[in-house]
């Protein structure tokens, strides 16, 4: 154990007022269809998790399929079509979810060599497949432009060379767009903020690299420039970042579109095909019951409206807009179950006292509240509490102090060992990250929908890990 870990010096606040509050399930927070019955046991889709739980054990992460698929649907809606919604598969990819997306009518975004590799192998169609990454191989590189994927995000001079390279070896055009900072500062975690300038992704706006980049790519033998590309943050909730992002990057493009025809080898033709703006994701979701479920219609209407706006102003063509939701679409579709062990009681001062309630869970599976201080609503699933609402923290089974879901939340003081505790809004990136810290091996992710549940992916075991070991 690191003794030097430090907890977060946080104050004994009252998040949950009533034990009847506690019981309830907050339907923003929760996949759809989450419901407690009248012997208190919590369902997902017609599926109770002490189900689940029985079957699979515990730790498991339990994803709602029609919740998902809704999503995909309601975005597609907002903006105006499938093709310009890109499933943001960092935040959680399977073979699986890839059908579902596609099966949806949205497009797909990829971030490294394993996710377009998983895309491709669940038969994702490759022209609705938009590549990122800032460190991306010749090698991936090579199969992104062999597969014939819609666009490549150009995130480095270094790249530009290395994709035309490619493209000459395989005798192919490749559609790409510039990955911009636009230097918008947006409400959210320093970790997750990703359009600021001190950062390793894209190019800077100000410094005028941008610039640079997009004219050396519209000239690039094996490259066509189709747009520019940026990403303001994650847990975002209102347009107005997305849309000041969408001002500036227009800016650029209206300075492009009047100087690219001066350059001895840009071919005029291309500027037809220079329509795509990619304002990227970061969409929030309610993590917690006193947070607002993100409202896609009016974030949509309002994103939209500006661009068009925006536009105008610059005196350009209204591009084609194009968004990178992930987190929006997964992550209310998910909660992950635990079961609690061990039960104790610490006195924090002459005056009080928290409660631990150890789960057979923790970092491993979600280490976003110690990466992040990320926080998560938390409810007793197999059956109702009573108890006196207690001061009590929810951590893990891993040999880190810093190991904690909940860091302060009033808990029931009747929950004991033996009770199940399910975690909200655990779709995006608990899986993804996960890792098998103390050999604590990935959980299984199992969907629900429609009264029926099946295995995604099974329980990692030990016989796995020990499997990749060379005598």
């Amino acid at each position: 154990m690191d003794p030097e870990t430090k907890l977060p010096n946080v104050p004994l606040r009252r998040r949950t007022q009533t034990t009847v509050e506690f019981n309830h399930i907050p339907a923003h927070v929760y996949p759809q269809g989450t419901a407690r019955d009248e012997d208190g046991v919590v369902s997902i889709a017609g599926v109770d998790l002490k189900t689940i739980a029985e079957e699979y054990g515990t730790p498991a992460f339990v994803l709602n399929e029609d919740d998902f698929r809704a999503r995909c649907r309601a975005l597609a809606t907002a903006f105006d079509g499938g093709e310009r919604v890109h499933y943001a598969s960092k935040a959680f990819l399977t073979k699986t979810v890839a059908r579902w997306v596609a099966e949806e009518g949205l497009a797909i975004d990829i971030a490294s060599h394993g996710e377009l590799q998983v895309a491709l192998a669940a038969g994702f169609p490759a022209d609705r497949i938009t590549v990122h990454g800032n460190n991306k191989s010749r090698e991936f590189l090579r199969l992104a432009v062999q597969s014939g994927v819609e666009l490549i995000v150009i995130d480095s001079f270094q790249e530009i060379d290395r994709l035309s390279e490619a493209c000459e070896a395989l005798g192919r055009t490749q559609d790409v767009l510039i990955r911009v900072t636009p230097g918008v500062h947006v409400d959210t975690h320093e970790f997750i903020a990703t359009s600021h300038e001190d950062q390793k992704f894209g190019f800077s706006l100000s410094s005028g690299t941008a610039f640079k980049a997009a004219t050396i790519a519209a000239t690039t033998p094996g490259l066509r420039l189709r747009g520019l590309h940026c990403h303001v943050g994650s847990q975002v909730f209102e347009a107005a970042g997305f849309a000041l992002a969408a001002e500036r990057l227009l800016g650029l493009w209206a300075r492009l579109l009047e100087e690219l025809p001066t350059l001895d080898t840009f071919d005029d033709a291309s500027l037809a095909n220079f329509n795509v703006l990619d304002l990227g994701g970061g969409y929030g979701i309610a993590y917690m019951p006193d947070q607002e479920a993100l409202d896609v219609d009016e974030v949509a209407s309002d994103l939209k409206s500006k661009v068009a706006k925006a536009a105008d102003e610059a005196g350009v063509p209204r591009p084609i807009l194009n968004v990178e939701p992930g987190r929006a679409i997964v992550g209310p579709s998910m909660v992950t179950v635990y079961r609690v062990g061990t039960v104790k009681d610490v006195e924090v001062s002459e005056h009080s006292s928290r409660r631990y309630l150890s789960v057979d869970g923790g970092m491993s599976d979600n280490i976003r509240p110690a990466l992040y201080e990320a926080e998560y609503d938390c409810r007793v699933v197999n059956r109702e509490v009573s108890g006196e609402l207690i001061p009590t923290r929810i951590v893990g089974s891993h040999c880190e102090s810093g190991d904690i879901l909940v860091n302060d939340v009033l808990v029931p003081d009747d929950v004991q060992a033996g009770d199940l505790i399910m975690l909200g809004a655990t779709g995006a990136y608990c899986f993804a990250m996960a890792s098998r810290y103390n050999m604590m091996t990935r959980p299984p992710v199992v969907t629900v929908s429609e009264g029926e549940h099946r295995v995604m992916i099974r329980r990692e075991t030990i016989e796995d890990v020990l499997a990749l070991e060379v005598e």
